[in-house]
Order: structure tokens, then C-alpha cells, then sequence
């Protein structure tokens, strides 16, 4: 499958590149410590903004939380908001250890002593094996060169510092207009397993040089990450180390912008975009997977009730295994649709299969139809593959993404600690 995402366009809003880097006044870099075995691999990350940044997050719904999904929330608490700066880290998550928070925090430490800020407003991410010991000292040896080697170009390199077993870097900006100023929303993304629509297993650092304050901003980012984020699944498996960071330092020079307002639209649709690109980069990346899914659902009582189905559908792992074997199993569709957690009418449901190679009706009025086999097959061979679902009940609409499940995905965990 080509890991490549066909980018949808937005009326006012253009691709630009250089992700979280894109917008004005963010640097970043990464690279080799020794965390990690391969010489070849950063294992150690910087994503810094110049000026302090109004900063809104989520994180991790898993009652086991990591030790940088602690501090992290613990910073931006004391911090109110306000951050400059996030380390990072690939091959230990720094989960389920003794010393994860003293760890953590040193993380913060090294990194404020570098960019001489207050280690409050240093946000530490980490991502990898759970369980193990996370050494200190390939980071203190190595963090002076990672915060003198930042710059816009080294953004890629960042990226790489959190990949474990992503296959692709995941990286998007779009910029657009706020008044008489120009914004860009920029950011990256890395995560290809444990990732289940509760937040998702995902390291998200979303940029921006827009001017709001951090309390809109979280407005935003908590009504985007459930269209998005909380969307995708790849295994059904939420992890302990997940967060979406997004950083707004203000230097576009905009009007401030308050919620309501339409400005505020305009800035949020900016943010969906790029995390519903993230989201579709993640699905793409899954472990083993060779198709993406996208599921929408139209026509529902609620928009709660079609993001409801549209997850469903995504989450079945019937319907994964059948997609791998591109076989259009439709009863697994509709065994997922019902026992959704949604009031609906199953009898008035539609299902259409799609792909670039057509598309198929295969269900009316909540029964599946006759169709033909030879062209479902043909739909299902593409690399990209829609289920459309109409309730034709309402008004509610709703996405979700996932992937097909594979005999690799199987490999990858067998030996992942290895």
C-alpha cells in the first residue's frame, strides 16, 4: 500500500510545508543518543517555540498514565497554560517504572537549562517499550547539541525522534487568513499500534503562530480531537503514553481570537484539517496494514449517534480481517452497526462500498442486496476503501478511521520488546 495520503482541499486554506516547523518562530531537531541500538535512529527530540506559547492538550483516557503524561499536565497546570518548549523521546516510554517522574522532570531540566527557560514551561513527551528503566545519561550528555542544532529545516529530524515502529513520517501545515493576517497550523504525528478511538495511541505536536488565548485554544482542540483523533483505531488498544499538544505563539499578529467569534470557525476548521490529516496519515501507518478505512455515517437521529456507528463499523475487527482479505463481508458491517451504542432505526440503513475503483450498493433499508462479487472485489483491491453508511434518519454526520488487519500486525507484536 502506498502510505502516501491524498490530501483533500479546503476552500481558503493551503498546504504548505515544513509541519510544526511551518509556522513563524518554531524550531526543532532531533538525533542519535544511544537510547535506541540502531546508530542510524534519533532517538532523542526538540520542538521549541521562540516566543512563550499559549499551549492546550489532551491526553490519555488509560488509568495507567506515564510519567510525561503526568508531568506534562502537571507543568501546563502550574505553567497556566503557557509553554515553550517539548522534549521528546522514542524506544522507552518511561511507563510503570519507579522513577518515571523524577526522570520526566530531569527531561524538563536539561531541556530549560539549554533554552534558559523555567522548567515549568518544558513539556516532555516519550514513547516506546512500557516497563523498562529509562537512562538518564544518553540525554544529559547529548541535550547542549540537540538545542544548538535546532533550526525550520530540522523539523523532519524531530519527527524522526519519535517513530518506533512508523514506517513514514507524519507531518502537515496548512496556512490561511485571520483578518488582514496570515496564520499557519502546522504540526506532526507518530503512532502506527495501540491506537483505539479514546484518544488514540499517538504523539501529536500541533503548532500554531495564531494569537489565542490557551483557554480557546483548549475550546478548540477538545471539539477537533473528537472528530479526529478519537476517530481512529488500528487495534483496540489505548496506551498509557498518549497526548496532543498544540502550541499558539502569537506571532502572525492577528486580532486575538474569542470564542464565537468567526474567527474562531475559521481557526478551527484550520486545526480539523490538520489533524484529520494526522488521523489519516496514523490509519494509513498502521502496523501491517495494507488499506485504509474510512467509514462515514450520514442520516443519523444525532451527531453522537453517527460517530457512534462510523467507529463501530471501523473498530470491528471481523470486518478488518474480511478487508484484508478483500471480501465483501457485509454482515460484518451490519453486526458492528448493531450493537453500537446508538438509538436508531436499523431498517431504514443503507450501505454503499467505495473505493477510486467505483462504488457498490450493497445494503437497503437495513438488508443486504444482491451485488456483484466481481466488482466488490475490484473495489476492495484499492489501497483506500470508503464505507458509506445513511441512516436516513436525521441530520447527524460523523467519520471514523482505521485499517485492515493483517498477518503482520501479528509479527510486530509478537516481538516488539526485541
Amino acid at each position: 500500500m502506498s502510505k502516501e495520503v491524498k490530501l483533500q482541499q479546503f476552500e481558503g486554506y493551503e498546504y504548505v510545508e515544513y509541519g510544526a516547523c511551518a509556522p513563524y518562530g518554531f524550531q526543532a531537531n532531533g538525533m542519535h543518543t544511544g537510547l535506541h541500538p540502531n546508530p542510524e535512529k534519533n532517538d532523542l527530540g526538540i520542538l521549541y517555540s521562540e516566543m512563550p506559547a499559549e499551549t492546550a492538550a489532551v491526553f490519555t483516557t488509560n488509568k495507567v498514565k506515564a510519567a510525561p503524561v503526568l508531568v506534562t499536565a502537571d507543568h501546563l497546570k502550574k505553567s497556566h497554560g503557557i509553554a515553550s518548549a517539548v522534549i521528546m523521546n522514542c524506544k522507552n516510554a518511561n511507563a510503570g517504572t519507579p522513577d518515571g517522574i523524577e526522570k520526566a522532570e530531569r527531561m524538563c531540566e536539561l531541556a530549560a537549562k539549554c533554552l534558559r527557560v523555567n522548567p515549568q514551561n518544558v513539556l516532555v513527551a516519550s514513547t516506546g517499550v512500557i516497563g523498562q528503566i529509562l537512562p538518564i545519561e544518553p540525554i544529559e550528555e547529548n541535550i547542549s547539541e540537540l538545542c544548538r542544532g535546532m533550526s525550520v529545516d530540522r523539523h523532519l529530524e524531530a519527527e524522526k525522534a519519535v517513530m518506533t515502529t512508523d514506517t513514514v513520517p507524519k507531518e502537515i501545515a496548512v496556512r490561511f487568513s485571520l483578518g488582514e493576517r496570515v496564520c499557519i497550523i502546522g504540526g506532526m504525528a507518530k503512532g502506527r499500534g495501540l491506537i483505539h478511538p479514546n484518544l488514540a495511541t499517538t504523539l501529536n505536536f500541533i503548532t500554531t503562530d495564531c494569537m489565542i488565548a490557551h483557554e480557546v485554544l483548549q475550546k478548540a482542540l477538545d471539539e477537533v480531537v473528537r472528530k479526529t483523533y478519537n476517530c481512529l483505531s488500528v487495534d483496540g488498544d489505548t496506551s498509557t503514553n498518549d497526548m496532543v499538544i498544540v502550541m499558539a505563539n502569537g506571532t502572525a499578529g492577528n486580532v486575538t481570537v474569542e470564542e464565537g467569534s468567526k474567527e474562531f470557525e475559521i481557526f478551527k476548521k484550520g486545526l480539523y484539517i490538520v489533524m484529520m490529516n494526522l488521523t489519516r496519515m496514523l490509519a494509513t501507518d498502521g502496523e501491517g496494514a495494507t488499506k485504509l478505512l474510512e467509514v462515514s455515517c450520514a442520516g443519523a437521529p444525532t451527531e453522537e449517534c453517527a460517530f457512534t456507528v462510523a467507529k463501530s463499523v471501523v473498530c470491528s475487527n471481523l470486518f478488518k480481517c474480511a478487508l484484508f482479505g478483500q471480501d465483501a463481508n457485509v454482515g460484518r458491517i451490519l453486526c458492528a452497526m448493531g450493537y453500537a451504542d446508538a438509538d436508531y432505526d436499523i431498517s431504514k440503513a443503507s450501505i454503499v462500498m467505495a473505493s477510486e475503483a467505483g462504488e457498490l450498493t450493497v445494503c437497503e433499508n437495513g438488508a443486504i442486496t444482491a451485488f456483484s462479487e466481481e466488482i466488490a472485489a475490484d473495489i476492495l483491491k484499492e489501497d483506500e476503501i470508503r464505507v458509506e453508511i445513511d441512516l436516513h434518519q436525521g441530520e447527524g454526520e460523523g467519520k471514523a478511521w482505521g485499517c485492515d488487519l493483517t498477518y503482520d500486525y501479528v509479527k510486530i507484536n509478537g516481538d516488539y520488546r526485541s
